[in-house]
């Protein structure tokens, strides 16, 4: 049989690498989507909660870091907070639509026109809305901060449950460093989480020389634009929102073990997790990029599903030619985390199915071989249409589904005021 690697990220023009990035980030919100329901069900609304402060306090500041040193934005002031939000899964645009007023260099406000995380919950109850609105943020946001400066501090104005009930905007928090606030110390979660591979992996650099933006030392705008962006640039911030994903999804592995009486059952709910944001992503990117629902279709999505990148960190590679396979090396990085490709093994193929069921109902995968090196899966077509998986159906609860991006013109360039 003659094969070929898939062609992925580097084989995109600008305008698609722009598309793909904010597709990454707001399948990055979708994780939590995917990983809550099945927490309220096995443990009930508080023990969600936890896991979920846990999960967010062990992976935003690392990942916080990361992507300031990537674009070249590391700093202390609330600037550097606020551009921090523009390429965080938490915060993905427009979806999570933050607006951002700077006063001077150690104060500033946002609010959020438009969340998509509260008109995901707030149909669930205003205990919901506390848990999430409250009880996960106040904890969370200072976390976050911790990665641009310790004495940073985010206090809401005002924040849901909303009264009214269409209270415009649905929340604002004033931002305020201040050498008097006690500085927060990096979470213990972090502190473990900045250990792992998924952490520290260096992947390819940007080329400063490639035409369009490739760093981000200016001021702060009001939106990013990402077909202003560099071919180059736009990879690594795609790899890096990918990795955002792996990391949260390690965190909330972590906090999962801790609550659970075995290992398998937190793997478990971390593989079903895995399952839905898999499925609702492949969809969205279907139709992002526009494609059909052949084998050919399934490889593209496959090469640059946001659970299999990066490849220098997952191992995952898609092999076309006669036949369409799945190639996961064991030796790769996400190994040695048990990252989400650690999951996949001849008995659960279900994020894989989930994955290739996006493109065509009729696709499924099957084991070729598996060892301690390689698990080799491959991609065929049976008669019958297989419904959508439970754990995607779960997960299109979100409005994030069927989200909608929009062109918002030229950003406005925000000044301190003082």
């Amino acid at each position: 049989m003659s094969g070929n690697e898939a062609a992925g990220l580097a084989s995109e023009d600008r305008p698609t690498l722009a598309r793909l990035v904010r597709e990454y980030l707001l399948d990055g919100h979708l994780i939590d989507r995917a990983g809550m329901p099945h927490l309220i069900g096995a443990f009930g609304r508080d023990v969600m909660r936890d896991i979920a402060i846990d999960e967010w306090m062990g992976a935003s500041p690392v990942y916080s870091k990361r992507m300031q040193r990537v674009l070249g934005f590391e700093g202390d002031s609330v600037e550097t907070i606020f551009k921090n939000l523009q390429f965080d899964i938490g915060s993905p645009p427009q979806f999570m639509d933050f607006r951002f007023e700077l006063t001077d260099r150690d104060h500033g406000r946002f609010w959020l026109d438009h969340c998509g995380a509260l008109m995901d919950v707030e149909p669930m109850g205003p205990d919901y809305v506390q848990a999430m609105c409250h009880d996960i943020e106040d904890p969370t946001f200072d976390a976050t901060a911790t990665a641009s400066n310790p004495r940073a501090q985010m206090r809401p104005v005002h924040r849901p449950p909303r009264v009214p009930a269409d209270r415009q905007p649905h929340c604002e928090w004033t931002v305020i460093i201040d050498q008097s606030h006690p500085a927060v110390p990096v979470p213990r979660q972090a502190v473990a989480i900045g250990a792992t591979r998924a952490a520290t992996i260096e992947l390819d650099p940007i080329d400063p020389d490639d035409p369009g933006i490739h760093d981000y030392p200016g001021p702060l705008l009001s939106d990013q634009v990402f077909e202003d962006w560099s071919a180059s640039a736009l990879r690594r911030i795609a790899e890096e929102v990918c990795l955002q994903g792996h990391l949260l999804s390690l965190s909330f592995l972590a906090a999962t073990r801790e609550r659970v009486d075995t290992d398998e059952q937190a793997r478990d709910i971390t593989r079903r997790q895995f399952t839905g944001v898999a499925g609702v992503a492949s969809a969205r990117l279907r139709a992002a990029l526009d494609l059909g629902s052949g084998l050919d279709d399934a490889a593209v999505v496959l090469a640059r599903s946001p659970g299999l990148l990066p490849t220098a960190y997952t191992g995952v590679r898609v092999e076309t030619g006669d036949r369409l396979l799945v190639h996961v090396d064991r030796s790769a990085p996400a190994t040695a985390d048990g990252s989400w490709p650690t999951l996949l093994d001849a008995d659960h193929l279900e994020p894989l199915d989930a994955i290739v069921g996006a493109v065509d109902r009729h696709l499924h995968c099957t084991v070729v071989s598996e060892d301690a090196a390689e698990l080799v899966v491959e991609v065929v077509r049976g008669d019958d249409e297989r419904p959508v998986p439970d754990d995607v159906r779960l997960t299109e609860f979100s409005t994030a589904a069927q989200f909608e991006f929009s062109d918002r013109g030229t950003p406005v360039v925000l000044t301190r005021k003082g």
